[in-house]
């Protein structure tokens, strides 16, 4: 994105409690994202925002094998919830410009693992994309093929202009 804020790298943090984010796409289109934290701790409260929400942006560490089987039980419980039917389902696999970290995933690794939770979704859109917030590779390949699900989905969940 053009006109998009850098920070640092050291300065980002994992998220604690949510942010709010809107992105100017394009003269049609904003993009208001909730960036809800992850840990275990906050996961009760994701339900909240899913009656409101539009699609999903699931963003997983591919460098962070270990925490895999987490994401893969919280990506679970997320598509087996009735709040969500109807709703695009997009897992960032983020890092992916790490070179040599022991144990990072490639998108086809991560791929099979949302294979088969995407077996719960019906017949919603999901897809897993590559990505890395560092750099923006993929940034704008994941925005578009968003905000076409979205135009595709607007009879469905309408969009909420406020």
């Amino acid at each position: 994105m053009p006109n998009a804020k850098i920070i640092p790298p050291e300065r980002i943090l994992p998220t604690v409690g949510q942010n709010v984010g809107i992105i100017n796409f394009s003269s049609k289109v904003n993009l208001k994202f909730w960036d809800v934290g992850g840990q275990e701790s906050l996961r009760e409260m994701w339900s909240e925002y899913y009656t409101n929400s539009h699609a999903i942006i699931f963003v997983i560490d591919s460098t962070d094998k270990d925490r895999l089987l987490d994401c893969q039980k919280a990506l679970s419980n997320i598509v087996t919830d009735d709040l969500i039917e109807g709703i695009p389902i997009l897992m960032l696999a983020n890092k992916q410009d790490v070179e040599g970290a022991p144990g990072k995933l490639e998108v086809e690794d991560i791929k099979e693992i949302f294979n088969v939770i995407a077996e719960h979704l019906d017949a919603r859109d999901s897809r897993v994309l590559p990505i890395s917030a560092k750099t923006g590779d993929g940034v704008q390949q994941s925005i578009e093929w968003l905000t076409l699900r979205l135009e595709r989905n607007k009879s469905n969940r309408p969009p909420i202009y406020r």
